[in-house]
């Protein structure tokens, strides 16, 4: 079927805003479902006793308040963890990290690529089952809210894409650049690849170049 209009990110509109025009996500992805089994373990649970209060006695105004209290209270306790859940991005492009959450209160913390120094994954039992496990990124300066992630689906594969990313990929990719604040391009893998002009040297030194050839003075010309 032709004309047919082209589908949205699955990372959708909420997060695509954080996105510069030309910086396409190379890893974009909310956290695992199983983030979400200890809130309901707690709501509903208490969800199921203010249903239960409710029915008891409709005729009691006490227990029917208190019932009326405990369903909302655990729905809007329930609604805040997935809510969270949903807006939660982790966005991976070739410059810069960026996570996103907050559901009342928005917050954005960004990392540039080219300062993460160390990666660690950890799967735990139940995220080997589930397949989900804990990335903790280590980074040349202050910690910026990206230091630790849990709940991150297909960790696998995730790990070996953002090694890819931070260390240089192979012949059929892409390699990673960013650009400095001065503006040449800097690479954060040297492996087959052109390098960039390099920098002056400090004042007092200089590149080596070839002798300057001496001409010896000829003998003196008689008048």
């Amino acid at each position: 079927m032709s004309g047919q209009a082209p589908r949205r990110p699955s990372w959708g509109k909420d997060a695509d805003k954080y996105l510069l025009p030309d910086e396409p996500p190379v890893i974009a992805t909310r956290r695992h479902p199983a983030v979400l089994f200890r809130p309901f373990v707690r709501g509903v649970p208490a969800l199921v006793v203010g249903v239960w209060l409710l029915q008891l006695d409709p005729t009691n105004r006490v227990s029917a308040t208190l019932g009326l209290v405990v369903v909302v209270g655990a729905l809007v306790y329930l609604a805040l963890y997935v809510g969270e859940w949903w807006v939660r991005h982790l966005l991976v492009t070739r410059r810069r990290v960026l996570l996103t959450s907050g559901v009342i209160i928005r917050t954005v913390a960004v990392m540039p690529l080219r300062r993460i120094t160390d990666l660690t994954w950890k799967e735990t039992f139940w995220g080997q089952l589930l397949d989900y496990g804990t990335f903790r990124f280590e980074s040349a300066g202050q910690q910026q809210g990206l230091d630790v992630i849990d709940y991150m689906p297909h960790a696998d594969a995730l790990y070996r894409r953002l090694s890819e990313l931070m260390f240089g990929t192979d012949s059929t990719s892409n390699p990673v650049s960013d650009e400095d604040a001065d503006g040449s391009v800097t690479r954060e893998d040297g492996d087959g690849a052109h390098q960039p002009p390099p920098r002056p040297l400090p004042s007092g030194r200089r590149h080596d170049t070839a002798p300057i050839p001496r001409t010896r003075p000829g003998p003196p010309s008689g008048d």
